[in-house]
């Protein structure tokens, strides 16, 4: 494939400019050929420092420039869809930031959308195309470890500013939406099935509302998930899968470093090895893999269905803080 895909930046967000952008540039089949702001002035600068050739002063002038193939939208979470749509409307293709909506049924309005204009859509959970969670799915699918029967993830860190959009609840803030996304999405991939019911308790800051401390329990038919996230503990991420025979810890479950190894241990019995898995950047792998899925036209990673899904949960996440019972979700 001689073609690289032409990608456009919605807004300056930190996770853009300091962690996707530089990776995308440095894919294979990745151009990164114009990002925007409100602010012209932040647009010329952040496209200054980061070697990016065209700046737009609104998020409708890139939507509108032809030379854009695709746009990565990294907004707040209440301007995923709204953005996502209008892109989609204006024939770019589009990887929507994690939660790909505020609920599930938001998120449904971006079928009709991607039909519609005939464009792709995706949400953007980098671990997914990830390395060390190919191999470890493809550990538990070999039987080493057994029939798998539990997941368990801790995810947090330590944030109060006020300003900082994941202490905002009336833009999507806290903890399940920012992290406990994670356990959610990869424990429905792990179990290859949906929950059949959810249970959740929450802690909620006195101040921003937001859930600050969320604990959850996934039923699936085969076993169960747990998660822990915070956003007001001791930064922390760990992750394992234990089956009837043995269990693989991922030692850096979401904040794989672009710059170092990974591991993988694997316990089987009284035995333990660890696997190595090579030094890689999953932004750079994830946007190769979202533009080779526009250039093939095959499967995004993942799916606005699979988005739907994994927000049915969520949903059902805080019914069950609310009612105090287990919930089933709907999506």
């Amino acid at each position: 494939m001689a073609k690289k895909i032409r990608w456009g930046v919605l807004g300056v967000a930190k996770i853009a400019t300091v962690k996707v952008i530089p990776a995308m540039q440095r894919g294979t089949l990745c151009e990164i050929a114009g990002i925007a702001s409100r602010d012209l002035t932040r647009a010329q600068e952040a496209a200054k420092s980061l070697g990016v050739p065209k700046a737009y002063g609104s998020y409708e002038d890139l939507l509108a420039d032809p030379d854009i193939d695709a746009i990565y939208n990294p907004l707040p979470n209440h301007l995923h869809v709204p953005w996502t749509r209008r892109a989609a409307e204006a024939g770019k293709h589009v990887l929507c930031e994690k939660p790909i909506a505020l609920s599930a049924s938001e998120a449904k309005e971006l079928l009709e959308v991607r039909e519609a204009h005939k464009v792709k859509l995706g949400e953007a959970f980098m671990v997914h195309t990830h390395p060390q969670w190919l191999r470890a799915i493809e550990i538990l699918q070999s039987g080493e470890i057994g029939n798998l029967r539990s997941f368990n993830f801790v995810f947090s860190y330590n944030n109060r500013d006020p300003k900082n959009i994941r202490n905002r609840a009336d833009i999507g803030g806290g903890a399940i939406m920012d992290i406990g996304c994670y356990p959610i999405h990869l424990s429905r991939w792990i179990f290859g099935a949906e929950p059949r019911r959810v249970n959740c308790h929450i802690e909620r800051d006195p101040e921003f509302g937001t859930d600050r401390l969320a604990s959850a329990i996934l039923d699936y038919a085969e076993g169960q998930a747990t998660f822990t996230c915070s956003t007001q503990m001791n930064p922390y991420q760990r992750t394992l899968i234990i089956g009837d025979a043995g269990m693989i810890e991922v030692e850096i479950p979401v904040n794989a470093p672009p710059d170092q190894e990974t591991h993988l241990v694997i316990r089987a019995g009284l035995t333990a090895r660890t696997e190595t898995i090579p030094v890689c950047d999953q932004y750079t792998v994830q946007g190769d893999a979202f533009s080779r899925a526009i250039l093939e036209d095959t499967d995004v990673p993942v799916s606005i269905e699979d988005g739907i899904r994994n927000m049915a949960v969520i949903d059902a996440l805080f019914r069950s803080a609310d009612t105090d019972d287990w919930e089933t979700p709907r999506g």
